[in-house]
């Protein structure tokens, strides 16, 4: 069976979703500085149009902002996904522009003190959850043996630790399980590694900018893998943190990476995706030039092995806008999420972001196929064709809209290479558009079926993706003001099976609060997971989609490294389940947090 998942929701979409303009630093468009480092006059002069709640842009609000750390938001426009905007302005204005907006230093100034008295044993052959999915399928699928979890005693699970981030508001890096470790980074640039039983800190390593995928383990040469949002890849070695090589896969300045990196063998496969269609709400922005990518590296050494565009040709000066800026394209076609790997057809699959800019690409809103050992482009399907959108159809001024721009329907989920039960595969994929498509990777992925699961657009549809257990697939859909829910489907043929609707809010009067359920799935034996923008993380039975167990994390937390805790709605990242444990991360957009937990049977 195959599950999905409904997400409803549209205020979310102000501080929430926040792939294309990503919620834990500014999106402003600094197209001059003013006279003084006046942090509130730059603000207000070059942030306003985008940085207020009626905006439509998906950008942090001013009080979102505000829930910041000075050291996030300058590194931000130095290192992170602001850095274009941030050129545009003197060190003085942007340490200005930092200080106006974060929260008071006395806040956020203590740090985690609870490291480990001893190193946590490297635990060979242990169960594990290595990166965005136990296999390279991207099926999320964690069989019962290895979980430790079933419909049976997941009703017991109870909090045995909770871990709080300092300087934190966002969640984004999904902890990773390997050899009794806890691997995970966060918004602030710090990955640690932590003890699954204890969660005592083993090691923290500084990245240059926040760390927002998962991690990845190669088992063979104990390194760590990992991506951060000034489009840096970096291997450190997981039993002491230190840094082993450090390789920078794009010199686009907008690039970035927002998927974790998917390991096959030797080699890592790294998604690569861009903050330029934020950059085009200035109308002075020449939009635009990125092309997503993926890079396969060496793991012993960094070395990139290739480089494989989803756009082939590189983009051509088409014209100028109505102020004078060249205008681009064909662009766009980010890879927001971590590639599928098939060992039988040595293929890697992708899916595709939008289109930024004319012309229109028909690589866009696509899955991707490239050949695993070359990064040749084998096959591409593309489901919504002329989707071309970027942050400048949104604000009052823009310039840098395309004419009869599309819906902004991409895909911020991966492809998951699924058994149909005779013998045969599909990739499954969920849209923003609110289907599911099924597609054969034998007829260079020719539609098999395709299954409406709830509304689309912009600020709805399936966001960060299913999973999938040996029947079921589970999915996800947002509208806000219809609701979340979660569907089972079935994966031969699409075949609604059952569905689960929304549990109603109780969190109502807080901002952000709504039945939307974003965030992706887990899937074990007979137990689906699914987190909500209400900030409950619930458990479902996988044979009708009962509700077996419910928590709600939107309260403060007791930590095992004494920093304060809050959880809040789950978004961008799923709950991971070993060994008899439940670990997952509270607080994102919609209501922000800074918690880890990790339950386990009884809290024993």
């Amino acid at each position: 069976m195959r599950c999905a998942k409904v997400v409803t929701d549209e205020e979310e979409s102000l501080v929430a979703r926040t792939r294309l303009v990503l919620v834990t630093v500014l999106f402003c468009s600094f197209g001059y500085s003013v006279e003084g480092p006046d942090g509130a006059a730059i603000f207000k002069r070059s942030c306003s149009v985008c940085h207020h709640p009626e905006s439509g842009t998906r950008a942090p609000s001013p009080a979102v902002l505000q829930e910041m750390t000075r050291e996030i938001i300058l590194r931000a426009l130095e290192e992170g996904k602001m850095k274009t905007q941030g050129s545009l302005l003197t060190q003085a204005e942007r340490e200005a522009v930092a200080a106006y907006l974060a929260k008071p230093a006395a806040a956020t100034s203590k740090q985690a003190s609870n490291f480990c008295s001893s190193p946590t044993p490297w635990l060979e052959n242990h169960p594990g959850w290595n990166g965005w999915s136990p296999s390279p399928t991207n099926s999320r699928f964690q069989p019962g043996a290895v979980a430790g979890l079933d419909r049976k005693n997941v009703p017991r699970l109870k909090l045995r630790w909770a871990f709080g981030f300092p300087a934190a508001s966002s969640m984004n890096s999904q902890p990773t399980i390997f050899a009794g470790h806890v691997f995970v980074g966060s918004e602030e640039g710090t990955v640690y590694s932590l003890d699954a039983r204890t969660g005592c800190i083993d090691w923290t390593f500084k990245a240059t900018t926040s760390v927002r995928a998962a991690v990845v383990i190669d088992p063979v040469t104990r390194m760590a893998l990992f991506g951060d949002l000034g489009a840096n890849v970096y291997a450190v070695d997981a039993a002491s943190g230190r840094l082993v090589w450090k390789t920078h896969v794009d010199s686009h300045p907008t690039a970035r990476i927002t998927g974790s990196p998917s390991l096959v063998g030797a080699r890592v496969y790294v998604p690569v995706s861009s903050g330029e269609e934020g950059s085009a709400a200035d109308p002075h922005y020449a939009c635009c030039t990125f092309r997503g990518n993926v890079v396969a590296l060496e793991v012993p050494t960094g070395k990139e092995l290739w480089k494989a565009y989803t756009i082939p040709g590189k983009p051509l000066r088409i014209g100028a806008n109505a102020v004078g800026a060249a205008i681009w394209g064909p662009s766009g076609a980010s890879v927001w999420s971590p590639p599928t790997a098939d060992l039988k057809r040595q293929a890697i699959y992708v899916g595709t972001g939008n289109s930024y800019s004319d012309p229109p690409s028909p690589y866009s809103d696509a899955v991707v196929a490239f050949d695993m050992g070359t990064g040749r482009m084998l096959w591409s399907r593309q489901l919504t064709a002329r989707d071309r959108w970027n942050i400048g159809c949104v604000v009052k001024e823009n310039t840098n809209c395309p004419p009869e721009p599309g819906d902004d329907v991409d895909f911020g989920s991966p492809p998951i290479l699924s058994s149909r039960g005779d013998g045969r595969n599909l990739l499954v994929i969920g849209q923003k558009s609110g289907v599911v498509h099924a597609l054969d990777p034998d007829r260079k992925g020719v539609v098999v079926w395709q299954t409406r699961i709830g509304h689309g657009g912009p600020l709805g549809g399936i966001e960060w993706g299913g999973g999938a257990g040996p029947e079921l697939a589970d999915w996800q859909d947002s509208k806000p003001e219809v609701g979340g829910g979660l569907f089972g489907l079935r994966i031969a043929t699409g075949e609604k099976v059952w569905y689960a609707p929304p549990t109603k809010p109780a969190c109502m009067k807080l901002p952000g609060c709504s039945a939307a359920q974003i965030a992706p799935v887990t899937v074990i034996a007979d137990v689906v997971f699914s987190g909500s923008m209400d900030g409950h993380l619930r458990g479902y039975d996988a044979r009708d989609g009962a509700v077996v167990w419910d928590f709600d994390t939107v309260r403060e937390f007791k930590t095992v490294n004494g920093i304060e805790a809050r959880g809040g709605s789950f978004n961008a990242t799923g709950p991971t389940a070993v060994d008899g444990m439940l670990f997952v991360e509270s607080g994102y957009g919609g209501i922000r947090g800074n918690a880890l937990l990790a339950f386990s049977v009884d809290g024993e």
